[in-house]
């Protein structure tokens, strides 16, 4: 295999709503042509699925593909994976290609698991002698070892996807094809998915990964591409893409800066100079492990004296709901008025406090006695809290997407009561 595995250049996909395939006899189809309209009727009603798709994706690479309900994602892996065929433009695909589009695709519902796991390895290229080789690990991997030999139509949906997934995954192919796998199956399933697929990108094989499981596509690919509209909106390392996609142009990022006074946030008291997000409290990222603090810092310019200034930062998830908000109490400074300056305040928030996914920041500089708030911006800045796949954090050993804003790692004690 070449150093490129999947080229994509100015894929175009466009669908006839109501189209309908209508299959006739070669008389039929003859006769038909003595009847066509010498009138011709309205157009037909198309929709774009993609317009002008172009990327690469190189050997070995774990690629995440997201974007909202209709953005492409769906055709681009069936086109990938020739199930359709591109309306104009062309897709290179350089090694054996294994998919999983849609729960089951590919298997014969009159055949058992065996016959499908066979057949499914030839329709791969695999040799019988291969099939064979990987067969049990592939019935184990399943949880099905009671009913391989039943027909799959009396396979429950969890059966289905389960088969699915393992033939899918151990036939070893060159290139795998995954599209929301995590949707369905129970919290170990999933898990044994996002390992499996895990090794086969160190095993040195490509993954394309259609999700909007965020932090499963966050801790599985390096790289993600935004679909947005049947285009490319956004391509490069997964906590930015996912970050933006979350935020859904919000437009913060993890540093801002203010240097023009008159477009400042702020009164004649004080105004923002800039804000940064310092992961572990290093350079500045978009990204930062759950596991590992992470520091808000908010720099400031005082113009008036005598004035207590109090700084506090507001919270929020990707929903725009509160998560909680932070005042400065730092003794050196309570109740003491700050001379006019430049100030950096930092608070530091601990590992394992926030729950995966987008936060986003407000700045805020206030006094307290009266009330008076000096500047607020609400979104200042934002960041991308990733969960890790290597332990350490409160989701232990579950894989399953876990809910809430906060996700503060607690410590447990079971006792044996006597």
């Amino acid at each position: 295999m070449g150093e490129i595995a999947i080229r994509a250049e100015e894929l175009r996909k466009t669908f006839l709503l109501g189209e309908r395939v209508q299959y006739k006899t070669l008389r039929e189809t003859l006769s038909g042509l003595a009847r066509l309209p010498f009138g011709r009727g309205p157009e037909p009603e198309t929709v774009t699925a993609l317009s002008g798709v172009s990327f690469e994706v190189k050997a070995g690479e774990v690629v995440g593909i997201i974007g909202r309900n209709g953005a492409g994602k769906s055709t681009l892996l069936k086109i990938l994976s020739r199930i359709t065929d591109p309306t104009s433009g062309r897709a290179e695909i350089h090694g054996r290609v294994g998919s999983l589009l849609e729960v089951g695709t590919g298997f014969h519902p009159e055949l058992s698991g065996r016959e499908n796991i066979f057949l499914n390895g030839a329709i791969l290229g695999m040799k019988r002698a291969e099939i064979l080789r990987k067969f049990d690990e592939i019935v184990a991997f399943a949880e099905v070892e009671r009913f391989v030999d039943t027909a799959v139509k009396h396979y429950s949906s969890g059966m289905y996807l389960r088969l699915a997934f393992a033939v899918a995954a151990h036939l070893e192919p060159e290139i795998l094809l995954v599209d929301e796998v995590l949707a369905v199956g129970d919290a170990s399933f999933q898990r044994k998915c996002l390992n499996k697929m895990q090794d086969v990108g160190k095993a040195g094989r490509t993954v394309l990964f259609v999700s909007h499981n965020m932090p499963a596509v966050t801790r599985l690919c390096p790289r993600t591409i935004l679909l947005d509209a049947g285009t490319v909106h956004t391509d490069g390392p997964s906590h930015k893409v996912v970050s933006a996609y979350l935020r859904s142009g919000v437009g913060s990022v993890a540093a801002r800066e203010w240097p023009d006074p008159a477009r400042a946030p702020g009164d004649a008291v004080a105004r923002l100079c800039a804000m940064r997000v310092r992961p572990d409290g290093g350079e500045v990222k978009e990204a930062a492990d759950i596991r590992k603090p992470v520091d808000i810092e908010m720099e400031y310019e005082v113009l008036r004296e005598g004035c207590v200034l109090v700084p506090n930062y507001h919270f929020f998830n990707e929903e725009g709901a509160y998560i909680f908000v932070s005042i400065d109490v730092d003794p050196a400074w309570h109740r003491r008025p700050k001379p006019p300056g430049r100030y950096v305040s930092t608070a530091r928030l601990p590992g394992n406090f926030l729950g995966e996914g987008s936060v986003i920041v407000g700045a805020a500089l206030s006094t307290l006695d009266p009330v008076d708030v000096h500047f607020f911006e609400r979104d200042a800045v934002a960041f991308q809290v990733v969960d890790s796949a290597e332990g350490g954090s409160a989701r232990g050993d579950y894989a399953g997407p876990v809910p809430g804003s906060v996700r503060p790692l607690l410590q447990w004690k079971t006792r044996v009561l006597p």
